[in-house]
């Protein structure tokens, strides 16, 4: 075992727990502990609501996952991998002042909390809570590989062995501290993953000679690296193009990064967030996916490409500063698999037993349920997580792409068409999933389906799903909440 490098980590990870002890004892002074344990109570800044945004969507497919396909395909998959640069954007602008407007109004803690107000079907609640607890295992479970391939790698551990640190890691804090831990742990870690991405990618940079020898090397290697279809051209253009549904446009249909939407402070917040989040995002990615181009080059033949972060990271700096390097990736993943874990238990227990089995319960019992069925999904998680994939950008993709095909309409109709209503939304839900897993098994089998990613096609036929049974089916024109959002603190 590196302790030079395992040390800077433990002391990451000391300080993680300390803010969970922290915000257990201020949960415990809440007069509401679902706002707070699920959303923070809604109190969060600028600074802090950029940073968890970016940290929960920065994850282990983008710390290791992607490095590892640019590691495989060159700079095909940095070019499409930039089309996450405006993600923060798009959610704060399309779901903006209105989505916060309407949560407040609602009482809304979870994003089924505003579909359950908005349409008044209980079909709507329950495909939800499906949708999220499907999809969202496969993400959960891209962090958890992920995380035991970063300990494993610094440790010499067993994968078994390295998964199960992780795990248990990760939900001792959640459970203790809830969305208030993650949300203050994420700003920290955002600080830790845009300067630790920098340091490595100069260091990376430094071993190989200096960008035009890596250059070199690529071309002499195979000269599709460095064109912008892939190593053996599968990239095309309506490929990448496609990317901005998947992770540009649609990344508002996300209920990890929705809900994030909804905990902001005031306006001004909001605005500070649109601006830090965006150059954040773009500075990350950039930086992570030249680096796993860079590394090919100076470290061949690395045999899970998942690794090459570590791995490259351990060869270029000295074991201190890889230490702390590598807590960024390792905050990626916790800062994401927390928000998951957070999510998939309030739609069990909030939008599920609470709606449905037992509204009357006790501030304790909600307390005690909440804690436990996190407990159990981590570890159904961990169970899931112990035969890996080959490359993990993809299970995250699919649970991105189902979520997106699910929740996208019944969201941005919701909110800004007054004639949408419950048979539009659960039209729009079952086409998106019934198509989105059909059109995925295709693509496995036959390849992908008019050339653009799996998500293409379901968000089309849910949108027009969506629209014909509103308009078939209509209802009486929905009359919005109103209120105000403070522009100032």
């Amino acid at each position: 075992m590196n302790w030079g490098v395992v040390t800077p980590l433990l002391i990451f990870l000391l300080i993680v727990f300390m803010i969970g002890i922290w915000s257990n004892r201020k949960m415990a002074s809440s007069k509401s502990f679902l706002s707070d344990y699920f959303l923070g109570s809604r109190e969060f800044g600028g600074m802090v609501l950029a940073m968890t945004m970016v940290a929960t969507y920065g994850s282990a497919s983008s710390f290791l996952g992607g490095p590892g396909a640019a590691y495989s395909i060159g700079f095909g998959w940095v070019l499409l991998a930039m089309t996450q640069v405006a993600t923060g954007y798009f959610v704060l602008l399309v779901l903006g002042k209105k989505f916060a407007i309407v949560t407040r109004r609602y009482k809304a803690v979870t994003l089924i909390d505003f579909l359950k107000e908005r349409y008044k079907s209980t079909p709507v609640v329950l495909l939800s809570a499906l949708s999220i607890i499907i999809f969202l295992f496969s993400a959960m479970a891209a962090q958890w590989v992920g995380g035991a391939y970063l300990i494993q790698s610094l440790t010499g551990l067993s994968y078994t062995a390295a998964l199960f640190i992780f795990t248990l890691s990760v939900l001792i804090y959640v459970i203790i501290g809830g969305f208030r831990a993650v949300a203050i742990t994420d700003t920290m870690q955002g600080v830790v993953m845009f300067l630790g991405t920098f340091v490595l990618l100069v260091a990376v940079i430094m071993a190989g000679g200096g960008l035009s020898n890596i250059f070199s090397d690529l071309v002499a290697e195979n000269p599709n690296f460095v064109t912008p279809y892939g190593q053996d051209g599968q990239l095309s253009a309506a490929y990448i193009s496609s990317y901005w549904i998947l992770v540009g446009v649609g990344v508002i249909a996300l209920p990890q990064v929705t809900v994030r939407a909804m905990s902001y402070r005031n306006t001004k917040s909001m605005h500070r967030a649109i601006m830090i989040g965006t150059v954040v995002v773009g500075f990350i990615m950039l930086n992570m996916h030249l680096i796993g181009v860079f590394a090919r080059p100076v470290l061949p033949g690395i045999e899970v490409a998942d690794q090459v972060i570590p791995l490259i990271a351990l060869d270029v700096l000295p074991s201190w500063l890889a230490g702390i390097v590598l807590a960024a990736p390792l905050a990626a993943m916790m800062s994401t698999v927390d928000s998951l874990l957070l999510l998939v238990s309030s739609s069990v227990v909030k939008d599920v037993y609470i709606n449905y089995f037992k509204p009357e319960a006790s501030f304790k019992h909600v307390k005690k349920v909440s804690m436990g069925v996190t407990a159990v999904i981590g570890i159904v998680a961990f169970l899931l997580s112990i035969n890996p994939p080959e490359l993990l950008i993809f299970l995250n993709l699919f649970a991105f792409g189902g979520l997106e095909a699910a929740f996208i309409w019944p969201i941005v109709l919701g909110l800004y068409w007054k004639t949408a209503n419950k048979s539009g939304a659960i039209a729009s839900m079952i086409t998106g999933i019934v198509s989105y897993i059909g059109i995925h098994f295709y693509n496995e089998a036959y390849g992908d389906l008019f050339g653009v990613h799996t998500v293409t096609v379901p968000v089309f036929l849910s949108l027009l799903a969506f629209v014909v049974f509103s308009l078939i089916f209509r209802e009486p024109a929905y009359e919005f909440p109103k209120s105000k959002l403070k522009k100032e603190a």
